[in-house]
């Protein structure tokens, strides 16, 4: 008798695994619940994560930035996740590089909304042009274009942008070619916290995206530019796809990592090797890892930068 309502039990427990499961599951042909995570950094800072780009929210006494807004359709959820930690409006959006992942969402916000770019980014979202990583598409669909010219940057800057004042102060910098040609870097001065994105990607190779202004014999270069001020004045490091923040030290070693990508690389072409006998050889080392394609495109890039 005990081993049949043992039996019962699991039988049950099954039963209610299965039914879990498929509420999980969207009916076919229905898309899967778009989620954004919600992670509180600060008192009135966070950090919104899924559907692309991790999104840094900023609450003022007047309302809210938006650092980076994730791929098409994700805006509305990430408006409707910025309405659980408050209920003041979105008055800006500051758009780290032109990736539609981290872009795209832009045009699911209010028309009146700022929006804030590097120069280069806001020349770059108006072609919106494949990232030299990804996977062989000539004519990506250009979202800005189709909704004509929704989303675009309004204020830009070159070097350096100070907004706002006191507690509610932000302030954008550009240290040079990288990721793209126009990686803006947003430093929260009262919270020691800057957001990077994916110039420092977290333990991944990062994608020298030439295709809109990258390096790779210059990317390194950059970071110690952004380390040398991070580490005077940031605490923790916002990266675009990591589930954590990251620190200087972390942001140190990242820039070891990629100097010797570039040396191997370079020392691949001057011993007479092809870019394919280099992606096909080199493995990251412990702690990195390196997607195929990306290593492949990345070493390209520098071939073509290094004589």
């Amino acid at each position: 008798m005990r081993r049949r309502i043992v039996l019962g039990v699991l039988l049950a427990a099954g039963g209610l695994s299965l039914t879990v499961a498929a509420m999980q599951q969207p009916p076919a042909g229905q898309q899967a619940p778009r989620i954004v995570e919600i992670d509180k950094l600060k008192d009135n800072l966070f950090v919104m994560k899924g559907g692309g780009g991790n999104s840094s929210v900023f609450v003022t006494g007047t309302g809210v930035v938006v650092v980076d807004t994730k791929n098409p359709g994700w805006g509305q959820p990430l408006l409707d996740a910025i309405k659980k930690v408050t209920n003041r409006p979105v008055t800006m959006i500051v758009n780290t590089h032109t990736h539609g992942d981290h872009v795209s969402g832009n045009v699911e916000f209010p028309a009146e909304v700022d929006i804030v770019t590097h120069v280069n980014t806001a020349a770059n979202m108006k072609e919106m042009r494949p990232n030299s990583s990804a996977a062989p598409n000539p004519n990506p669909p250009n979202i800005f274009r189709d909704n004509n010219g929704k989303g675009l940057a309004k204020r830009t800057f070159t070097d350096r942008m100070t907004i706002g004042r006191g507690a509610d102060q932000i302030d954008l910098y550009y240290f040079g070619r990288a990721h793209t040609n126009g990686d803006a870097m947003v430093f929260f001065p009262t919270h020691r916290v800057v957001h990077i994105a994916d110039a420092f990607p977290g333990n991944e190779l990062p994608i020298m995206d030439s295709n809109n202004g990258g390096t790779g014999v210059g990317y390194a270069d950059t970071l110690t530019k952004a380390l040398a001020f991070t580490e005077k004045n940031a605490d923790a490091i916002v990266n675009g796809h990591s589930n954590t923040t990251s620190t200087n030290a972390d942001l140190k070693n990242y820039i070891q990592f990629i100097r010797g990508y570039v040396r191997d690389v370079q020392a691949a072409k001057k011993a007479g090797k092809t870019v394919d006998d280099f992606a096909n050889s080199w493995k990251p080392p412990p702690g990195y890892n390196a997607q195929p394609a990306r290593l492949r495109s990345n070493a390209q890039t520098i071939f073509n930068e290094t004589n």
